[in-house]
């Protein structure tokens, strides 16, 4: 089966092409036959072509918005001349990351006339993120009528955390009434990690308990036993949890009404500060950028700062997580933080000694954007890093409910 995938993200629009089939595994057995990324969109707009994990090069493309970009996307792809087949012909299904999916969506789901307003109502938890996804819908059902077009929702994964862990200690009826509640994000991520760690260890992820950690500008961690998430750190919106690129993460509630006063500000301005002055770019007064940052760190007072904070309010996050599971067979490190900045799984492994975690440091020096283990061999927890594939991990979630749709299907004998 051939599926078309798009992943809007902050300013930029990530797209794929992937080869998988209902039969298979976990994600990771599907094939990637392109991987590429419009960036700067609505400023200075270019795509780039992924080789890998690297981008192999990079040219100018319209983008004046999302909708631009997706268009302009898919007119490159039809226009690739030196390919084995012409890379849109064939394209059974195509899919949209869709941020929030609220209580409403546990799996992907087609996007109906319905779907769409409910996507376009959940905009009130993530304005900027789901209205993304709604914009990139219009250029795909124009170029494909006849195919169904699916929503991957990042909190689907975490549907199943309780109302222990799930609700917040304000009054119960405000929270049902309001549908007030932590959703949880990267769930994309979070359930390809967790597959593909019991894939490489040879077990079920029923029989696992793992703490994932997805690490990019946005950050989350996610506490999984017996295959589900249990615990997350984002909540109600992406704005929770754990510092991360440009947003504050955890702050105290009253932080913000303070701020409205203290810096005669409104309401709209201080959320903007929290969201887009915080986190790394916010301490370090530098970059978001932990690679950028890795380079001044020894020199530089308020990016060493800021560095440290972040692996500290990581560890603690980690920490919780195995008291919460009661212990962990693996903490798992991904996104472009987890898979390229050794100094945050130093300090997280070093910080988890005490509960039998020995990192291996030449494994992690050198296991930089790919996969492989960081821990020693005889570690009583394993480190690991896993590389995000959420391109992948999106197309094999399309080809099980296209699969469930249509059980008698040739589809399921389609090979990579």
């Amino acid at each position: 089966m051939k599926i078309l995938v798009f992943n809007p993200g902050g300013n930029s629009l990530k797209a794929g092409i992937v080869r998988c089939h209902a039969a298979q595994e976990t994600a990771a057995d599907g094939k990637k036959v392109v991987e590429i990324i419009c960036e700067g969109i609505g400023r200075d707009p270019k795509l780039s072509v992924y080789r890998g994990k690297k981008i192999a090069r990079t040219e100018p493309i319209a983008a004046r918005n999302f909708g631009e970009a997706a268009a302009s996307i898919l007119e490159w792809l039809a226009g690739r001349k030196n390919t084995p087949e012409p890379l849109l012909k064939g394209i059974e299904c195509a899919c949209i990351r869709v941020v929030h999916g609220g209580a409403l969506y546990d799996q992907p789901a087609e996007i109906t006339n319905e779907v769409e307003r409910e996507i376009s109502e959940l905009t009130k938890w993530a304005p900027l993120h789901n209205r993304r996804s709604l914009e990139v819908l219009e250029p795909l059902r124009e170029r494909f009528a006849g195919i169904p077009i699916y929503a991957v929702f990042d909190t689907a994964f975490h549907r199943t955390i309780g109302d222990v862990a799930g609700l917040y200690a304000i009054p119960l009826d405000l929270s049902r009434r309001h549908g007030i509640r932590r959703y949880g994000f990267h769930g994309i991520s979070h359930r390809y990690m967790m597959e593909r760690y019991a894939q490489i260890v040879g077990r079920s992820s029923t029989d696992l308990k793992l703490i994932t950690l997805h690490l990019e500008s946005g950050c989350s961690a996610t506490a999984i036993a017996n295959g589900r998430s249990i615990d997350t750190t984002m909540g109600l919106t992406p704005l929770e949890g754990l510092m991360m690129g440009t947003r504050s993460g955890d702050v105290d509630p009253a932080l913000p009404a303070y701020l409205v006063r203290a810096e005669q500000s409104d309401l709209s301005q201080v959320m903007d500060i929290l969201e887009k002055q915080s986190g790394l770019l916010g301490v370090s007064g530098r970059s978001l950028d932990t690679r950028v940052l890795m380079r001044e760190y020894a020199n530089d007072e308020q990016v060493r700062l800021a560095m440290e904070m972040f692996c500290y309010r990581l560890l603690k996050a980690v920490g919780s997580y195995i008291a919460a599971l009661g212990g962990a067979h693996a903490i798992i490190f991904g996104g472009g933080i987890g898979e390229n900045t050794a100094l945050v799984r130093q300090r997280v492994c070093d910080g988890l000694k005490w509960c039998g975690l020995k990192l291996d440091t030449e494994r992690n020096k050198t296991v930089i954007d790919v996969e492989g283990l960081l821990s020693m061999d005889d570690s009583r927890i394993q480190a690991y890093a896993i590389p995000a594939e959420e391109t992948l991990e999106m197309a094999h979630e399309c080809c099980r409910a296209l699969e469930k749709r249509n059980p008698k299907s040739p589809r399921a004998a389609t090979s990579r």
